[in-house]
């Protein structure tokens, strides 16, 4: 048998013993994907979905195909800010976890989820264990079923990566504010090519 450690009062109707989230095994694990896209990509059109969404996606399904595990949900921000964590997929991806639907998330790396670096130590440290999920973010290696140096490290990363946030964010405002002086032009063509 496998390494999970299965919880017996954690049984959610319709699904089978529900994992504790720690162990080796994938059988167990209903998987839901979680993908972003901040606002520096919001010129494309509202309808037309990002190319960097489009990667993300690639990149955890073939995660989870390499990975044999069983894909349930995708939930997608697109041109979201990771500041707040104020976000309509996000709060569908947590509600899907209350109602036992999803009890593993995979993102690409740790600044998808959020880049407000006490919030994701909070899903990442509390939330998620809590709650018995399983969180893997495959490009930073964290994966919380296993007790890894880089699980460790993951609050100093998403401290870094709040401060890159609010660094580009000074740097673009202070271009337009710069362009603004000069009398630039701000906008964008109102048509496609």
């Amino acid at each position: 048998m496998n390494n999970i450690d299965y919880c017996e009062s954690n049984k959610v109707p319709g699904y089978p013993l529900v994992a504790r989230g720690y162990g080796s095994g994938s059988g167990s694990y209903r998987v839901g994907i979680y993908i972003r896209l901040s606002r520096e990509d919001e010129e494309k059109e509202s309808y037309e979905e990002s190319e960097s969404v489009q990667n993300q996606r690639t990149l955890l399904m073939q995660y989870l195909k390499q990975n044999k595990l069983n894909f349930v949900s995708e939930y997608v921000d697109d041109g979201v800010s990771g500041t707040s964590f104020d976000r309509p997929a996000f709060n569908q991806m947590i509600a899907d976890i209350e109602a036992g639907k999803i009890n593993m998330v995979v993102t690409k790396d740790l600044s998808r989820l959020g880049r407000d670096y006490i919030m994701s130590g909070y899903y990442t440290e509390r939330y998620f264990p809590e709650h018995f999920v399983r969180f893997i973010a495959i490009l930073d290696n964290i994966d919380t079923a296993f007790d890894s140096s880089n699980n460790d490290i993951a609050p100093f990363k998403s401290i870094l990566k709040e401060m890159y946030a609010k660094d580009i964010s000074k740097k673009i405002n202070s271009v337009l504010q710069s362009k603004r002086d000069l009398g630039q032009y701000l906008g964008s063509a109102p048509y496609r090519l």
